[in-house]
């Protein structure tokens, strides 16, 4: 491999064409190489973007490109286990958009697949490689806000009007949950380092078989968990760690820079507010540098599917919970 990574990207996914082809073009020691489309008009803001891109008619055609090392997934979320597979197959590293899976289980061959082949395959959960939530980590290790007791975070934005979107449709794993629950529950996970115990409550309102607003109550061995995520309400994001001797909030903490500044508040018990600013990173940029220097320096990737699969096992829970 040379001194960098060639990636390609599965498709022209408008997220892919707004955030993570420019992240992957942007980011250090990778390079965006290659897309798979066969549609001329889609691929040319790609090619705008990365001058001397190779555009391939197919996605077979793509994971057969010997010069290509690594691969983003953008497609629809029911078909990411079946292109992941191929592509590590196929010997390509794969970042593959979240959720991997639409079910814990489902997980288990992807793993088995990446031990197999010895190469890296992730979920593009991008908060854990932004400082703000790296920083929330480190400051309730250090006990900054006391014994927690509550957590509480929100996500939600309104796509009603979009009736075509993947995440209004059942057939293509929509739904509020498995499009942004993914954030509300394994950001609890990821501060804490707990695995929730037991889920009290889960009231779902659902639209033509998708969910559009789930309310969650959860007991975590040490603290009392509440989540909402709604596609039908006005946008807004939030994450409260609440202990016994402060406040920590997060502003920002899915869409750092789109949505506002991804800042992080403590106010102890004293109501003496400290703010940590971090207005110039992007995690998308540092998710693919982190994966870079996982597959250059056989580092240590920040966000493994063990990880990925701990969450999308909340939101097994859940459903169980809904379901009786």
């Amino acid at each position: 491999m040379a001194d960098h990574v060639r990636w390609g990207i599965l498709g022209a996914a408008k997220f892919a064409r707004q955030h993570m082809g420019p992240a992957i073009h942007m980011g250090r020691r990778g390079r965006l190489a290659a897309l798979a489309t066969s549609s001329a008009e889609k691929a040319a803001p790609f090619a705008a973007l990365a001058p001397g891109l190779v555009v391939h008619d197919s996605y077979e055609a793509l994971l057969a490109d010997p010069d290509i090392d690594a691969v983003y997934v953008p497609l629809p979320n029911h078909l990411h286990v079946e292109w992941t597979i191929k592509a590590l197959e196929a010997g390509k590293h794969v970042l593959v958009e979240k959720p991997l899976a639409m079910s814990a289980p489902e997980f288990d061959a992807v793993i088995a697949k990446r031990d197999a082949t010895g190469l890296l395959a992730a979920e593009a959960y991008m908060i854990v490689h932004h400082p703000q939530w790296q920083k929330a980590a480190q400051l309730y290790r250090e006990g900054t806000i006391g014994k927690l007791v509550r957590v509480s975070a929100a996500f939600s934005y309104d796509n009603r009007v979009d009736t075509e979107n993947i995440r209004n449709r059942p057939d293509t794993g929509g739904g509020a949950v498995p499009d942004i629950g993914v954030y509300i529950y394994g950001a609890a996970r990821f501060v804490t380092g707990e695995e929730p115990s037991e889920i009290l409550s889960a009231v779902v309102d659902r639209e033509n078989g998708v969910d559009v607003w789930t309310h969650v109550t959860a007991r975590f061995p040490s603290f009392h968990y509440t989540g909402v995520v709604s596609m039908r309400m006005a946008p807004w994001q939030e994450v409260v760690f609440h202990g016994e001797e402060g406040v920590m909030k997060l502003s920002a903490p899915f869409n750092a820079g789109v949505y506002g500044e991804a800042r992080v508040v403590l106010q102890s018990r004293d109501l003496v507010e400290t703010v940590h600013r971090f207005p110039a990173d992007n995690h998308y940029v540092h998710q693919v540098e982190a994966f870079n220097a996982t597959v250059l320096d056989r580092a240590e990737y920040p966000c493994p599917l063990e990880f990925s699969r701990g969450t999308q096992a909340m939101i097994d829970m859940v459903w169980a919970k809904e379901a009786g």
